[in-house]
């Protein structure tokens, strides 16, 4: 299943380079419960726009014909999909490609009716087969997807999605290049842990499964750095740039062509983002709560 994704014009994930974790001010009346569940409803709000549980792909000003490819594959596979409704194969490529185009949408109306296509199409192949890995993977993903759309409801919605990549897991875990465990992972260490299902060990758990099963894929490593980062664990940062240092010329041949051009992008701007992380020498790295 993995290869047949390097081959599509438009790359699977591409991650947002990281953002600094929200923090959650100290509220003018402790006392008030009003104060208390505002205070907590703008951390997932925070949440929702960073979702990276995704790290969605970019919309790279340098190159305008991504929007536009991928608008064209969604109509692709629309077409093909309505045309053979009963095949499931067919269905979780449209889900596929519903979340690839939803993430060039200008707007939260036209990013939600992506996200209801690519859902609906998943849950059709789900019905017909309750074991296809990849339309568990993409229900999660446009999950997300419609995630950002929504207020405080998506709180919902995040529960659902850690269900899907679970159920992608267990009956594929090699799908996408260790897709499911690297959704888990980001999605552990970067929802909040006190209202929702953030976790630094099970983030450690799944990411380090991911890249296990991918090692070459410079998006696996490349997430365990900067989740090092993010937890300020120095000697996990020593390990790991070492490892995504000597992984980069090679994985430089192995995933090469106009198909990767957008994700080499994203992950050498990610890296150089790193690495002025870990040269300035003031910087208080972020040491976020646990939930275990």
């Amino acid at each position: 299943m993995p290869t047949n994704r390097q081959k599509r014009t438009l790359p699977e994930r591409i991650n947002r380079p990281s953002r600094s974790a929200f923090t959650v001010q100290q509220v003018s009346d402790p006392t008030s419960e009003l104060s208390f569940v505002r205070c907590h409803a703008c951390a997932f709000l925070f949440f929702l726009v960073t979702l990276a549980a995704f790290h969605l792909p970019l919309h790279a000003a340098g190159l305008p014909d991504y929007a536009a490819r991928a608008r064209k594959a969604y109509q692709e596979a629309r077409d093909k999909h309505s045309e053979s409704p009963k095949d499931v194969q067919l269905a979780w490529r449209f889900g596929c490609a519903c979340f690839d185009v939803a993430d060039f949408s200008t707007n939260n109306a036209e990013r939600g009716d992506f996200a209801d296509q690519g859902i609906a199409a998943c849950n059709e192949a789900i019905a017909a087969d309750p074991r296809c890995a990849p339309a568990h993977y993409y229900l999660g993903m446009n999950l997300g997807q419609l995630a950002q759309t929504r207020g405080l409801s998506a709180l919902k919605l995040v529960d659902q999605m850690e269900a899907e990549f679970k159920t992608a897991r267990q009956l594929d875990e090699k799908f996408d290049l260790g897709g499911p465990d690297r959704n888990l992972g980001l999605l552990y260490r970067d929802a909040p842990s006190w209202i929702s299902v953030g976790s630094r060990g099970r983030a450690t758990k799944h990411l380090l499964h991911a890249a296990e099963l991918a090692p070459d894929y410079p998006e696996n490593p490349l997430n365990l750095l900067e989740s090092y980062v993010k937890w300020s664990d120095r000697n996990g940062i020593k390990r790991q740039l070492k490892i995504v240092e000597e992984l980069w010329p090679r994985a430089r041949k192995q995933f090469s062509g106009t198909q990767w051009e957008l994700s080499w992008t994203n992950w050498t701007d990610r890296l150089q983002q790193v690495r002025k992380k870990i040269n300035e020498p003031s910087r208080s790295i972020e040491s976020p709560r646990a939930k275990d």
